[in-house]
C-alpha cells in the first residue's frame, strides 16, 4: 500500500511540475488595461494619412496627379517618383510603430544610380514641407536603422549631442525583394530603432517627444504594410 501511495504522489508532482513549465513557456495574456495596437494603415486607401509632394505644382502640393503614394493588392505603394511625406493626420508621444517594408525595382532622378533610399520619421512638427523637422530612422540600402536628425531635431547617443545623424551598429536589413520589419519606439524623449528584430541605435533627450509620423517618398519604390501603432503605458 505504501508504494501505491508513493507512486501516485509521484505522478501527481510530476504533473504539476510539467504544467508549472508550460506556464512559465506561455506568453503572458494581454491585460484589459493594456494599450491595445492601432492600425494605421486599413490595406483598403490612405485614410487618416495627408500626402505632400514636393512636385512642379506649388499651389496644391497635396495632389498627387502621378500616384506616388497609392494603395494596391492590400500595401501601399510608393512610387519615388517624386519627393514627399504620407504623413498621419494625428500626432502621437510615447508609443512604438511597427511596419513592413521591402524594395521594388524602379529609380528615379536626381537618385536613380543612387542607393535605394526612404524612412520613417517621427516626432514630425512644424509646416507640412520636404522635409519637416523630425526624428528620422532611415530606411535606406545597407542604411537601416540610422538616425538622421531632419531639420534642427537633436538627440543624445553615447553622451554626444547628434546634429546630423549616427550610423546604426549593425546591418540586418534582408536582401531586396524580402520584407523587413522596422519598429520605432518612442519613449519620453528616447528613441530606439529596431530592424527585424534587432536594436541598431538608440538615442535619449531627443529635441521633439512628440508628434505626427511621415513615411518618405525619396526617389526610389517600395511598399509598406502592417503599419501599426501600439501605445506605452
Amino acid at each position: 500500500m505504501r508504494i501505491a501511495i508513493r507512486s501516485v504522489v509521484l505522478v501527481l508532482s510530476f504533473g504539476l511540475a510539467v504544467a508549472l513549465a508550460d506556464a512559465s513557456a506561455a506568453p503572458p495574456a494581454r491585460s484589459a488595461a493594456d494599450p491595445a495596437p492601432v492600425a494605421l494603415f486599413n490595406g483598403k486607401d490612405l485614410s487618416g494619412w495627408t500626402i505632400h509632394l514636393n512636385h512642379s505644382d506649388k499651389s496644391d502640393p497635396k495632389a498627387d496627379p502621378k500616384g506616388v503614394f497609392q494603395v494596391k493588392d492590400g500595401v501601399i505603394h510608393v512610387s519615388g517618383e517624386e519627393f514627399g511625406c504620407l504623413t498621419t493626420d494625428k500626432e502621437f508621444d510615447n508609443y512604438k510603430v511597427s511596419l513592413e517594408f521591402k524594395w521594388g525595382e524602379k529609380r528615379w532622378p536626381p537618385r536613380e544610380k543612387a542607393v535605394r533610399d526612404s524612412g520613417i520619421l517621427v516626432h514630425v512638427v512644424g509646416p507640412d514641407k520636404v522635409w519637416p523637422r523630425s526624428v528620422e530612422c532611415q530606411i535606406q540600402e545597407h542604411d537601416c536603422g540610422d538616425f538622421y536628425l531632419v531639420d534642427g531635431a537633436t538627440i543624445v547617443i553615447d553622451g554626444k549631442l547628434e546634429k546630423q545623424y549616427k550610423k546604426k551598429s549593425a546591418d540586418h536589413e534582408k536582401p531586396n525583394g524580402e520584407w523587413n520589419t522596422v519598429e520605432v519606439v518612442c519613449d519620453g524623449g528616447t528613441v530606439t530603432n529596431i530592424i527585424n528584430g534587432k536594436i541598431v541605435n538608440t538615442g535619449a533627450h531627443a529635441s521633439e517627444t512628440r508628434g505626427k509620423i511621415v513615411l518618405q517618398s525619396e526617389g526610389a519604390e517600395l511598399f509598406f504594410r502592417n503599419v501599426v501603432l501600439t501605445p506605452l503605458k
